[in-house]
């Protein structure tokens, strides 16, 4: 059973309401600094044509030499040249001031307008950007030409919108940044979930989940999940005890009564009809005795204690052994025992003696249902720090429907009824297995037949 990776760190629920409510408040943000913006700048425009309504309203009093004397007067209080004139007679002559052509597009209605371009001078001083401008019929009979630039205005305006927008990115920079950290903390302690979830999957229901001492819904959930646990591993020891007894108290009857029921055999006429009858109940007693034993060597491998004798091995001695040991079996089936190891393997953690019972199990079974004249291969390779021992034969194999289910105690699959067997080989291989945190994975052969792959990675720390 494989549980779901938690790697996606957008996908949880925490990082999307961080996400929403960082949204909701650099949009706000956004719109309220825009309306701020909108409003000063409004605000200066609105000040920048009332100083040049003032200047209007202030010249038009004026004639002749006095309005002459007023524009020089204001000229020279005009320091940072945002104000600029042009005096022209009735005939639209220049007669003094910057300004010596009317701007395009100004109408001379006495009407201030907003112009793009209106100054038009050789002066590096004078602006030549946007501006307002008003054309004024003086007392004289002659026209005054009143231009307000708008680059100060403008560089205003922009240093105001430069400012806001750092506002805005300094909001949205810490945002970021604490939505990420505040999104891989609960990740955090999910997979600390996931990791005790994964061990109590394969067999340690001892192992609860972690609960911190925040006591926040993640730990309430944790602690509901944990008295199940508590609950779940009590009726599993008491079924599993119920079993063990029953298991452990029949052996002594059982092997009284074969003893009784060989004696009776052995007393009885040879060829005669009571000592096949008694053969008979022999074997059965024999066989109830196996699952017995069986049902007592998978109870003492799902105890953890076990690891005990665990150590460092060579993986190639002990498959060697193994191919030497099979060999004769399947030389007497007619089989093909094949071993093929790679020259450099990593060392395994694990008890010997286990391993070896495992793959002892997956080797009898694939000679036992390889027919005359097939091949059963025992190979070996390594992938950086993982060992795959796979076992491959030319037998019918396993359908893809019995690949989970073979695994369980008495289960016999349907293409092996006609051979011998009391379907805990495979349970017992599951056991040592889990015990030693490897994998075992099946599928098929190249030919057809059953491949089964221990995935042999080196997790498990010594002792």
């Amino acid at each position: 059973m494989s549980l779901p990776n938690p790697s996606k760190g957008w996908r949880s629920s925490s990082s999307r309401l961080l996400a929403l409510y960082s949204f909701l408040f650099v949009a706000w943000s956004s719109i309220l600094m825009g309306v701020l913006y909108w409003e000063v700048t409004s605000y200066l425009n609105t000040l920048a044509r009332h100083s040049l309504m003032q200047r209007q309203q202030l010249f038009s009093r004026f004639e002749g030499a006095q309005l002459d004397d007023a524009l020089r007067s204001s000229d020279k209080f005009d320091i940072r040249s945002v104000d600029a004139y042009g005096l022209f007679d009735k005939d639209m002559k220049p007669i003094s001031g910057p300004i010596q052509t009317v701007p395009d597009g100004l109408k001379l209605t006495g009407e201030i307008q907003e112009l793009d371009t209106c100054i038009d001078s050789d002066d590096p001083d004078l602006p030549s950007s946007g501006c307002d401008a008003v054309a004024i019929h003086t007392l004289d009979d002659r026209w005054l030409i009143l231009v307000r630039d708008n680059g100060s205005l403008f560089a205003v305006t922009t240093l105001i919108l430069r400012a806001l927008l750092w506002g805005i990115s300094l909001t949205i920079i810490p945002g970021i940044a604490g939505w990420h950290l505040l999104g891989r903390r609960p990740l955090r302690r999910i997979r600390a979930i996931q990791a005790s979830a994964e061990a109590i999957v394969t067999g340690d229901l001892a192992r609860r989940l972690p609960v911190s001492d925040r006591r926040d819904e993640l730990d309430m959930l944790a602690d509901i999940v944990n008295a199940m646990l508590d609950r779940i591993e009590r009726l599993m020891n008491e079924v599993k005890g119920v079993c063990d007894n029953i298991a452990h108290d029949l052996r002594t009857p059982l092997t009284r009564l074969r003893a009784q029921l060989y004696r009776i055999q052995q007393q009885s006429p040879e060829d005669s009809a009571l000592g096949e009858q008694m053969a008979q109940v022999i074997a059965d007693a024999d066989t109830l005795m196996a699952r017995f034993r069986g049902l007592l060597r998978i109870s003492e491998l799902e105890d953890h204690q076990r690891r005990s004798a665990f150590g460092q091995l060579d993986p190639q001695p002990l498959l060697q052994e193994l191919h030497d040991f099979y060999l004769p079996l399947a030389e007497e089936g007619r089989v093909s025992l094949q071993l093929k190891v790679a020259e450099h393997l990593p060392p395994l953690v694990g008890d010997r003696a286990l391993l070896f019972e495992a793959l002892s199990n997956l080797l009898s079974n694939s000679i036992k249902f390889t027919p005359p004249g097939g091949q059963v291969l025992l190979i070996a390779r390594a992938e950086g720090n993982t060992t795959f021992i796979e076992v491959q034969d030319t037998g019918p194999g396993i359908p893809d429907a019995e690949r989970e289910a073979v695994f369980k105690r008495f289960y016999r699959s349907e293409n092996g009824n006609q051979q011998s067997g009391f379907g805990l080989g495979l349970s017992i291989v599951a056991a040592i297995v889990n015990l030693h945190g490897f994998k075992l994975r099946i599928g098929s052969s190249p030919s057809g037949g059953a491949s089964l792959v221990l995935e042999c990675r080196r997790v498990l720390a010594l002792g």
